[in-house]
């Protein structure tokens, strides 16, 4: 059975990937697991997208998970989203 958690992540995040590839009139398909680098998106667009994913998921994103590898592609940020969903919020 598919998780819908895991399937609604992956959606969202690609939503958003798909809309920031389009503000800067890139028309190509990304898949996945695709490198979102090599699919036009610059230094700044995976910062904006790590803002978009923090105010679309409602969460803080901690800077040690800031990482290259963390905003590759689509399925290892919205890997990243799950994990931190799942962790309880921590105060202060």
């Amino acid at each position: 059975m598919l998780d819908r958690t895991d399937m609604d992540s992956t959606e969202r995040v690609a939503r958003l990937v798909r809309q920031l590839l389009a503000k800067r009139a890139i028309e190509r398909p990304v898949g996945a697991d695709d490198d979102l680098a090599a699919s036009g998106l610059s230094s700044l667009d995976i910062v904006n997208l790590m803002l978009a994913v923090e105010a679309d998921f409602d969460i803080k994103i901690p800077d040690r998970e800031m990482t290259p590898a963390n905003f590759r592609s689509i399925a290892r940020i919205a890997r990243l989203v799950r994990g931190l969903c799942e962790q309880p919020a921590v105060s202060g």
